[in-house]
Formats: structure tokens, C-alpha cells, sequence
């Protein structure tokens, strides 16, 4: 269904223009420039909002900073492979509030595929970032889950924490989701420096912690896992969570969002008491985003890759939501698309409409080879994709 822009009246005059970012390529305030760049070919003199998003993954600290303000801090962690990486993190000192996430301490992006392999992988890094952070005056921390290269529950937070995750001879386990198959007992810290604080963990799926839909079932995968690890992953998931029942006193395994993440949403809630909450309706809310979308007469989002994942908690589906609610005409540009989601979003009421860079007429025009040369220049054609795609609506 095309947008259907003669249909409407006017020429939009107020564009919003609010992306998730594109994977490898591009950051969301990347992409979201990109965009504005196209769109002012077209329309040089259009008003655009620029609202970079995020939905707990990857850029969630730089959209969170872009809208809330703030003062970005950083400092050496260990990284997922235990290499020293380093993280950045948020501070709001006027509201007491930490922003934290997840992707810069143990994130994908931090490993090179030849090495990735989440029955090794840690989350060591984010209890030294918690470390550091609780010794601020900070009376409440969100985490961004998402975009990581672990499967280990944050484990290795706690580790780094103080609690003690011992064998069946009562020594330390070593890091990694591997390592949690061996695990016997989960031992508390005399001192609990988060104790007192509220701690919200930013999910950008619903998935649990284990089974079929679970953390190693569906993401193992992307993280590097074989089918037998993800199967020994799962396992070790379950024993995890049932010794976290067991000492802990906490049911985790079928929470909403408890899959984040490598199981890092039940990590915060076994380990610190944490409450789960979707990232994308935690920003939208921060960035006024149904006020702005009120006030515009088109949106434009987008992400790398259009798939089944796009609905469920992502910023592309909250976007949707957003715009079906205000009956908004909804532009989406994307890096790829499959067929069947493309199909799906034509069957929405309100006029929508989907650029694709690579898969699509841009590819041809503009002689792409391939997706690694999209990726490289994706600044550029996403750009031209925008431009484009506008010319094309109006």
C-alpha cells in the first residue's frame, strides 16, 4: 500500500523522523542525519524532528542522553572475551538516575565472528560498570539489554559483584554460559551496594529464559553457538534458574523478557532485584513521542533489517503502534526486508509504505554487488533511499 501522499492534501510540512539504528552500519542518529539529508532534497524546506531510538539494545544510551541530557562517563571494563574494552555509561545527577547498557560491555560488535562462542562469553564488564556506578549518589539505574554477545544469565555480573558461584567442591566457576552447568551453589555478598537502589532493566523482546522461544534457542545462534550448544546452553539455563529458585528464593524462568539478552533480564531480577520493562515504550515516553507524532504529518523510521522480530518489541513495531494509534502516515526504510513481513505491513489501515537498500529498485539503480558493499556506504544509499522514496510518494 502506498502512502498516497496527493490523497492526503498537503505536502508534509512536518516531518519526524525517528529510526532504530542499522546494524554494523550505522548508529541511530547516523541513520536518522541520513534520512534528513535525503528527505532535504526533496524538501528543502521541510521541518524535521530528528529522534534517534532505541529499544534496550545496541544505542540505547546514546538515544536515552540525546533526549533526557546528561553527563556520558566511561572507563576500562573487562570485555566479553576478558580483554579489557571500553564502556560508556550515562549520568543524570539532577534525577539520581544511571544509564547503563549492556552492548558496550559485553556486546556483539565486541567480538570478531571467528571468535564468538557464548559458552565463554561474560558479562563480567557490567558488574564493574555497577560497581562504579553505585558509588555515585544514584538512586535508580536502567540497563539496556540487548545486542550482546553472552548467553550466561549475567552471571558474570554477579561474579563481579561479590556473589560466589561455586562447583560441587565448593570452588568458583569460571566465566562463561558454559560454566553455569557446573554450577551447585549461588552464594550471596556480605554487602549488596545496589541494595536501596531501583534497578529497571530495558528488554527489546518478551522472550523466556529457556525452552523453544528461550535465550539459547533463539539467539544462541546469531551469538555464535552450534545446535549443541544451544542445546547444552538451554540446559545449563534451567539448572541455573532452578538453583536461583533454590538459594535465591526467585522464579525466573518464565518472565516476560527473562531471555534478553543471553538471560541477563533474569540476572537483574535473580541478582538485583530488578523489574523488566520494554525499552522502546520506556523511550517513547521519555522523548514525548506521541505528542511529536501529534504534531507531524509524516514519520520516518527504519532499521537494518525488516524481519518477524520487527513487531515484537522492536523500534520499528513500536513506531507502527504509535502511528496506528494517531493515524499517521508511516514511511519505513530498511537495509533488507523478507517478503512475508513486507506482505504483513500492507495490511495495515493506515497508509504505509517501505524502502528497502538492498532487495529492491535502489540496488539496481545504483549497481550495489552485494550486502557487505550496502553495509559500507549505507550513509550514502540510505540517503538516496530517503530521497528517493519521497519523490516516489509525492
Amino acid at each position: 500500500m502506498g502512502l498516497g501522499m496527493k490523497g492526503m492534501g498537503d505536502v508534509p510540512r512536518r516531518i519526524l523522523i525517528c529510526p532504530d539504528s542499522f546494524k554494523g552500519s550505522l548508529t541511530a542518529t547516523e541513520a536518522a542525519e541520513s534520512i534528513a539529508r535525503g528527505i532535504h532534497q526533496v524538501l528543502p524546506t521541510a521541518e524535521l524532528e530528528l529522534i534517534p531510538l532505541a529499544d534496550g539494545g545496541e544505542g540505547t544510551l546514546e538515544a536515552l542522553l540525546r533526549v533526557l541530557g546528561g553527563e556520558k562517563k566511561g572507563l576500562w571494563v573487562t570485555g566479553p572475551l576478558g580483554e579489557p574494552v571500553w564502556a560508556e555509561y550515562g549520568v543524570l545527577a539532577c534525577r539520581g538516575l544511571a544509564l547503563l547498557e549492556l552492548a558496550q560491555v559485553a556486546g556483539l560488535t565486541l567480538v570478531p565472528p571467528e571468535k564468538r562462542d557464548p559458552t565463554r562469553t561474560t558479562t563480567y564488564g557490567l558488574g564493574e560498570l555497577f560497581q562504579v556506578v553505585c558509588r555515585e549518589s544514584i538512586q535508580e539505574i536502567w540497563v539496556g539489554l540487548g545486542g550482546s554477545a553472552t548467553v550466561d544469565a549475567a552471571a558474570g555480573m554477579a561474579q563481579a559483584l561479590g556473589y560466589r558461584l561455586l562447583d560441587a567442591a565448593g570452588d568458583p566457576i569460571g566465566l562463561g554460559g558454559g560454566e553455569l552447568a557446573r554450577l551447585e551453589r549461588i552464594e550471596p555478598p556480605a554487602k549488596r551496594i545496589w541494595q536501596g537502589k531501583r534497578i529497571r532493566g530495558l528488554c527489546d523482546v518478551q522472550n523466556p529464559l529457556t525452552g523453544p522461544l528461550g535465550a539459547a534457542a533463539v539467539f544462541g545462534p546469531q551469538k555464535g553457538a552450534t545446535p549443541l550448544q544451544v542445546q547444552q546452553l538451554d540446559q545449563a539455563l534451567q539448572h541455573w534458574a532452578t538453583l536461583v529458585k533454590r538459594d535465591l528464593g526467585q522464579s525466573v524462568d518464565r518472565i516476560p523478557g527473562a531471555g534478553a539478552a543471553g538471560g541477563a533480564g533474569a540476572g537483574l531480577v535473580a541478582f538485583l532485584g530488578a523489574t523488566l520493562e520494554s525499552g522502546i515504550r520506556l523511550l517513547w515516553q521519555q522523548a514525548s513521542l506521541q505528542e511529536r507524532i501529534h504534531r507531524c504529518d509524516l514519520i520516518v523510521t527504519g532499521e537494518g533489517r525488516l524481519d518477524e522480530q520487527s513487531c515484537m518489541g522492536k523500534v520499528v513495531g513500536g513506531v507502527l503502534e504509535q502511528a496506528v494509534l494517531a493515524e499517521k502516515p508511516l514511511l519505513i526504510l530498511c537495509g533488507q526486508a523478507t517478503a512475508a513481513d513486507r506482505a504483513k505491513l500492507a495490511t495495515y489501515s493506515l497508509p504505509v509504505d517501505i524502502g528497502v537498500i538492498w532487495g529492491g529498485s535502489l540496488a539496481e539503480q545504483e549497481q550495489i554487488p552485494d550486502v557487505a558493499k550496502a553495509q559500507q556506504q549505507a550513509s550514502l544509499y540510505l540517503e538516496r533511499l530517503a530521497a528517493r522514496k519521497l519523490q516516489e510518494l509525492l
